[in-house]
């Protein structure tokens, strides 16, 4: 399996490869924009919310990576899970699509949290 994580934070990042080891191949991009382009193959795509923001608590940069996610050929297809902003976070508004997330998931994120996801494909 192939798995396609956003995030700019190392304590994700480390989660991951934590649970993914050797046994899955992980791509790791800190923007989402890179993570387009590497979406060929990737059965599920994690995204951490905060970083598609663009400014700090609005919502428009998110808004930009489903735009974009939607639209992509290969990236359209792949089953998305959302890293939600922390709970003391204050975004200016929050947005959803049909059928767009897959999931959203509160953190603390941890290695344990990759190995379940790793069942839902």
């Amino acid at each position: 399996m192939k798995f396609l994580l956003v995030t700019k934070e190392d304590a994700i990042v480390e989660a991951a490869r934590k649970a993914y080891g050797t046994h899955y191949e992980l791509r790791h991009c800190q923007s989402w924009e890179e993570a387009l382009e590497k979406a060929e193959g990737v059965d599920l795509m994690f995204v951490d919310l905060i970083a598609t923001l663009r400014e700090e608590g609005r919502i428009q940069g998110y808004e930009d990576f489903a735009h974009a996610k939607m639209a992509h050929e290969v990236a359209a297809a792949i089953p998305l899970v959302v890293i939600a902003a922390p709970p003391e976070y204050e975004l200016d508004a929050m947005v959803g699509w049909p059928n767009f997330v897959f999931a959203m998931v509160k953190r603390p994120i941890t290695d344990r949290f990759f190995r379940m996801a790793s069942g839902w494909v």
